[in-house]
């Protein structure tokens, strides 16, 4: 089986390096500089948990999609916000039979497709304004995948995976299909826990109930998450934030089977951890403000909810956003 997965950041790459030492015939692609450090480290590199490192040397590491030809499974591992970008590429990859996985934080474009709810909209525009990715990507294609690991990559390409091996995948329509049993089959060989389950999306607002709160105040206040869980103020902030959006939730027909306050003990539980968004700070990358904050806030108005907490908080981290971009010379991607 051909794997190829966009994006060489964190996620992406140890879901490449677990693939890589099951022997899956795997294709990693990024942005040139990402590519050559790939290239001249030997291949992608990680240390697990308990301290073990190793480097594995998948079967190709370029930016010419187009060299590395149709692949049965793609995953999209980069940022929401690069992925209207790159999806004329994706055909590249990915022909009518293959099946292409999302892992992006918080919400896909896709989120609406083949979905019955109350809701009349077919689609998050803020997420795909210009149906860029509706048009090159069919539904029938995609299979949504939750990614429940925490992992930090240092400025040499060295992955450290912190915790978790948690990868639940699920069809759109919830049925259970050859291809899903499939990648669930890969993701377990690569070394992570992999189930099909029949509502995905009730899945992406569990692990989207504590990253909408938690991640935008890391970005904003430097903490980590453990930090946030034990400070009595933020905990109550993240606490507010995730009643609010429990309600856009439910509305929309999704269920949780955790409590607010367990799913706050299981962030905390991770430790002194940095959550992505505060290592895009760190790192001066733009934010995934939208698929984070403004999808839910989209959400919300199509279900009649208000989420002021959220709004607040939205406003906030996309200032930061702006500024940590226009202070470098680039221009923020999300909608302002």
């Amino acid at each position: 089986m051909r794997i190829a997965i966009i994006g060489a950041g964190a996620m992406g790459t140890l879901l490449g390096h677990g693939l890589c030492r099951a022997r899956y015939d795997v294709s990693m692609m990024d942005l040139p500089n990402r590519i050559k450090q790939i290239q001249d480290s030997g291949g992608l590199t990680v240390v697990t948990p308990e301290g073990i490192e190793s480097t594995v040397c998948p079967s190709a590491a370029t930016t010419d999609f187009a060299s590395v030809g149709i692949h049965d499974i793609v995953f999209l591992a980069t940022k929401s916000q690069d992925l209207p970008a790159l999806a004329p590429q994706i055909s590249k990859l990915a022909d009518k039979t293959s099946t292409v996985v999302t892992i992006q934080n918080g919400f896909p474009w896709w989120y609406l497709q083949n979905f019955t709810s109350a809701v009349q909209s077919s689609r998050i525009e803020c997420l795909d304004p210009k149906r860029i990715l509706e048009r090159s990507i069919e539904a029938s294609q995609i299979v949504g995948c939750v990614a429940y690991p925490a992992a930090l990559m240092e400025p040499t390409g060295r992955v450290c995976h912190i915790e978790g091996y948690r990868m639940p995948v699920g069809e759109l329509d919830g049925s259970s299909r050859q291809r899903t049993r499939q990648l669930a089959s890969a993701l377990c060989e690569a070394g992570f826990k992999s189930r099909i389950i029949d509502d995905i999306r009730s899945e992406i607002w569990l692990k989207a109930w504590g990253a909408i709160p938690i991640n935008p105040i890391s970005a904003l206040t430097r903490a980590t998450m453990a930090e946030i869980c034990t400070f009595p103020l933020t905990r109550d902030l993240v606490r507010q934030m995730m009643f609010e959006v429990q309600a856009v939730a439910e509305a929309l027909g999704a269920t949780f089977r955790h409590t607010v306050e367990k799913r706050i003990d299981g962030a905390q539980a991770v430790g002194d951890h940095k959550t992505s968004m505060l290592q895009d700070v760190e790192s001066r990358r733009e934010l995934e403000v939208d698929a984070l904050l403004l999808s839910v806030i989209e959400l919300a108005a199509m279900v009649g909810k208000d989420v002021p907490t959220v709004k607040t908080i939205y406003a906030c981290t996309a200032l930061l956003n702006k500024n940590l971009l226009l202070n470098h010379g680039q221009k923020p991607s999300q909608t302002k």
